[in-house]
């Protein structure tokens, strides 16, 4: 009986010892180069509700350095990243910064050791943007919602340079357009594209992008409520970009104005919100870029609202762009809205649809496939405004880019003459009442995108000073 007893006993300290050591360790391998010295990571994740700077669980450096932390055996799944503590912002990101997916582990009762790699810090990363996108208002206040956003402006390369006026793409996801550093899983290079394509001899579009509104993303992107997802605000949102948004770009900026030179375009929900958009305001909006559409948040709603509508649709155009295998219901939903529109007027030279075998619902395929879209929809949109003669060239601003000083080569001065610059977003930076041909001191601006207004006073006005 004593030995039984004690067979037992071993037994239960066996079990209890595999117990122990039945744990998952997470070494963190390599870190950025950008890491600063003496920088704590932290363990962010579903099993201490997400805390970015939870002092319970920091990695703590092992015998050789290497960050690393103990978890103690559980059940199930567990997702997680690594954050330096504080907030969100120092989270981990991609090779450029980007979001990434959740990392996970699974408990196997079992003791696991995992080695892992931090590649960047998002807050760490510089900016992706080309130098010809700016912040147009970070908190662009939106009188329909009643709450502010983040809005993007992208101007052409020939902007600052030319006297044309240019098509307009309002897109939505803003954060995703332009930025690595503020995408979440990559950026579309909306820039790079465009930017490339001019140089080819594109003629050149300006962007907006507005930037999701996070847990208000769903609601504003769909003007009908899904009942397991959100939705409803759709039809404020447009209303926002249609009636505040709109007016304001095409008052400060030199835009073609009418629906055929005026895309909105978007992915995913973005998608859905455009078509609907573009059938809310045909007078408006004249063509959508519709990438891996959403329509079964709201098909039968999307659907029952074009065949609804009294209003002709003939002068919308629109680009419909989807992976193969992206889900059953992808390219079904695609053809059943394409139906409809054309039911009400949009024709099939105005419609067409790419679906590619290796296609994905991922920021890589957008990206991949914007300019081929972007050249579709304006296809001889701009033909009659190519051709009109630019003015003739009467002073020249050197050097350029302007660094410490500008120099205005061909300008004499009449009394009276004022100079500003002025900024993208309409403020006026600096004022010269000009009385003589000397440099313009301006090295105290920061780098980027401005506008040299001269108000030239009539020869022989006099001016009393």
């Amino acid at each position: 009986m004593k030995r039984i007893a004690f067979l037992r006993l071993l037994g239960l300290l066996l079990l209890t010892c595999q117990h122990l050591t039945a744990q998952v360790t997470l070494r963190v391998v390599s870190l950025p180069a950008t890491t600063p010295p003496g920088a704590q990571i932290f363990f962010a994740g579903s099993i201490n509700n997400w805390n970015p700077a939870d002092n319970n669980y920091i990695l703590t450096p092992d015998a050789n350095g290497v960050p690393q932390i103990v978890i103690p055996q559980g059940t199930g799944t567990v997702q997680f990243k690594f954050t330096r503590g504080g907030s969100w912002t120092t989270v981990e990101g991609g090779p450029n910064g980007e979001e990434i997916a959740n990392r996970s582990f699974t408990f196997t009762g079992g003791p696991q050791t995992i080695n892992l790699t931090i590649q960047s810090w998002k807050d760490l990363v510089g900016s992706t943007a080309a130098s010809n996108v700016q912040i147009l208002n970070p908190s662009f206040f939106m009188p329909q919602l009643n709450r502010s956003r983040r809005v993007w402006l992208y101007l052409p390369p020939d902007y600052a340079t030319s006297s044309k006026r240019y098509p307009v793409l309002y897109m939505h996801d803003g954060q995703n357009l332009f930025d690595t550093r503020t995408s979440f899983s990559g950026e579309w290079g909306v820039d790079e594209t465009l930017n490339t394509l001019q140089a080819g001899g594109d003629y050149g579009a300006i962007v907006v992008g507005i930037d999701n509104g996070g847990a208000s993303r769903l609601n504003e992107y769909s003007p009908w409520v899904n009942s397991q997802y959100g939705g409803g605000e759709g039809a404020a949102y447009i209303d926002f970009i249609a009636n505040t948004l709109k007016p304001h770009i095409d008052a400060n900026y030199r835009t073609l104005t009418g629906p055929e030179h005026t895309a909105l375009f978007g992915s995913s929900m973005g998608a859905l919100i455009s078509t609907y958009g573009a059938v809310r305001y045909p007078q408006i909006f004249g063509k959508v870029g519709s990438f891996s559409p959403a329509y079964w948040f709201a098909l039968s709603d999307l659907n029952s609202y074009i065949n609804a509508t009294t209003t002709p649709l003939a002068g919308i155009r629109i680009y419909h762009l989807a992976g193969q295998n992206e889900s059953s219901t992808m390219v079904p939903n695609i053809n059943s809205i394409t139906s409809s529109l054309r039911s009400k007027g949009v024709t099939v030279p105005n419609s067409t649809s790419k679906v590619d075998a290796d296609g994905a619902h991922s920021e890589w395929y957008w990206r991949r496939e914007f300019g081929a879209a972007y050249q579709w929809l304006f296809a001889n949109a701009t033909t009659s405004v190519r051709n009109v003669p630019r003015p003739q060239l009467l002073y020249k601003v050197v050097p350029n880019p302007v660094q410490q000083v500008l120099q205005l080569e061909g300008y004499r001065p009449r009394p009276g003459d004022v100079v500003q610059i002025v900024s993208v977003q309409g403020s006026v930076l600096r004022t010269w009442v000009m009385t003589t041909t000397a440099p313009l001191p301006v090295g105290d601006l920061a780098p980027g995108l401005y506008l040299l207004l001269l108000n030239r006073q009539p020869a022989g006005r006099f001016v009393k000073q």
